[in-house]
């Protein structure tokens, strides 16, 4: 049986567009019973696809634990969720819980990530999937890829540079999951 997936995001929706669409041409063989979501933004995108779509507040752990059992749901996927889970989630659910993030994360912390890496005169800028420990970001690392860029790059172009890499990133290791591919 397909392995169901709760999809936790923020504001951004190219992660979880995606992974909708990879799903609806057959590529991705997983069930999505709902989206949960810190903001109401992509509502109508969620259920345009036939998908619940539940809003939290941001600490709402309690829902997402509801929705987890209600639905009996085997993994989340953070599509961009802007939020920190809890020690006590990523225990409850170790190994189950997948994350993407731009790779560059250790040397630029904080706001606009891509103009620092501007700034800064970055050559290459990627994107790393992997499971969420109670370390922040520092949990097993499932799928990364990078890509070549120059000091013609601007800012805008590297946000979306970024944005492509972090999608495929994400979705390759959702398939990974979702195939048992993961050692």
């Amino acid at each position: 049986a397909a392995k169901r997936a709760l999809i936790l995001v923020s504001k951004e929706s190219h992660c979880l567009r995606d992974l909708l669409y990879l799903k609806e041409i057959g590529e991705l063989q997983i069930e999505i019973p709902a989206v949960i979501s810190n903001h109401e933004n992509l509502r109508e995108l969620v259920k345009s696809h036939g998908i619940k779509f539940e809003k939290i507040e941001n600490k709402d752990e309690a829902k997402i634990a509801e929705v987890v059992a209600a639905e009996k749901i085997d993994f989340l996927v953070l599509a961009r969720f802007m939020q920190i889970i809890s020690p006590e989630l990523c225990q409850k659910m170790s190994g189950k819980i997948i994350n993407i993030h731009h790779s560059f994360l250790p040397g630029f912390k904080g706001a606009k990530p891509y103009h620092q890496a501007f700034e800064r005169g970055v050559k290459v800028i990627g994107a790393t999937a992997h499971f969420v420990t109670s370390e922040l970001d520092e949990g097993p690392i499932i799928e990364q890829d990078v890509t070549s860029v120059s000091h013609a790059t601007s800012p805008d172009e590297l946000v979306a540079i970024g944005r492509d890499i972090e999608r495929r990133v994400l979705s390759k290791a959702v398939k990974l999951f979702a195939e048992d591919r993961i050692f």
